[in-house]
């Protein structure tokens, strides 16, 4: 399921953006741009995203019980984190810990092969519902307005698509959890009452501060880092939209930073583009896990083809 897949191909820059949502709801604006570009009526959209923050919110819900990943790498973060948060023992305020618990939550479902929405991607799916679910809880938020910021954060992301690969492998994980924390933070501005241009200069100051972050998955898996940096992103996109409401403006426009992104990404190493050939993936643990997740894989191979062959003969002696 993805979050970005409603585009708004008739706004085709955040300046053109900011011209049309001037003193308009945000969240409408996007809706009527869908209405009129892909025939889509705005309430279908609005049920699908309700879908799509149920399941966020059940996502959130498994994961706080923890369990072991696919490669054996992460999987007990959000448990851990809860149970520190339940007990008294975290200093954060409770939004911030609860924003860092729900995105570790959603990351630890993701690398169990469970249901998540990939809000843009699986990589960095747990940014968005870690900042939105964790304000509306904390601040008491509809969760209608809830829904009406997906539309924000996914018109965002759309917008951002147009130019840019949201892809870790086409430029880094700028344009995963970067692009993910700007959603979340347009979103959240949305969320407590800011105007278009609050959105986009939230968007702009989280997506700026994440220029050059690379994607080098240990073993290949979106496990190490990933997990931990949706936490710590969901964060930096709630300091964003704090400091956009507050009147805090980006010098650099929105729609240069996604330039900027598409440079940086084109001059990335090929080993910091999802390739496990560089930046963590090569550290002495990181190749020490690379070569036992392959050895493993390995054995899982020849079991199979050793089960496939032994099939094969028993077969056949039955024939006879």
């Amino acid at each position: 399921m993805r979050l970005d897949s409603l585009l708004c191909a008739m706004i085709e820059s955040f300046s053109h953006l900011q011209q049309v949502a001037l003193e308009r709801d945000l969240a409408d604006v996007f809706l009527e741009s869908d209405e009129q570009e892909h025939a889509v009526p705005g309430d279908q959209i609005l049920e699908a995203l309700r879908r799509r923050r149920a399941v966020m919110r059940d996502c959130v819900e498994r994961g706080k019980g923890g369990g072991t990943s696919m490669g054996k790498l992460v999987g007990n973060e959000a448990k851990l984190l809860n149970d520190a948060f339940l007990a008294g023992r975290t200093f954060l305020d409770p939004l911030t810990v609860k924003a860092e618990i729900y995105a570790l939550s959603v990351m630890g479902e993701n690398s169990r092969m469970g249901v998540i929405v990939a809000a843009p991607t699986a990589g960095a799916g747990g940014v968005v519902p870690g900042m939105l679910l964790a304000l509306e809880e904390e601040r008491h938020i509809d969760p209608e307005t809830t829904v009406r910021a997906l539309v924000v954060a996914g018109g965002v992301g759309s917008i951002i698509a147009l130019s840019a690969n949201i892809s870790g492998a086409a430029g880094g994980c700028q344009n995963e959890v970067g692009v993910a924390a700007a959603m979340g933070a347009a979103a959240v501005a949305y969320m407590m009452g800011g105007t278009a241009r609050h959105s986009i200069h939230a968007a702009a100051i989280a997506l700026k501060n994440t220029l050059g972050l690379v994607c080098d998955p240990v073993g290949g898996l979106v496990e190490v880092p990933c997990v931990k940096r949706n936490a710590l992103f969901a964060v930096h996109g709630l300091t964003a939209a704090q400091l956009a409401l507050a009147g805090v403006e980006s010098v650099i426009p929105m729609d240069e930073i996604v330039e900027a992104m598409v440079r940086i990404g084109r001059a990335l190493p090929r080993g910091l583009g999802e390739t496990a050939e560089g930046g963590l993936a090569t550290t002495l643990t990181g190749c020490t896990i690379g070569d036992r997740l392959k050895n493993e894989a390995n054995e899982r191979r020849a079991e199979r083809a050793a089960e496939r062959e032994r099939a094969a003969q028993e077969r056949k002696e039955s024939v006879r």
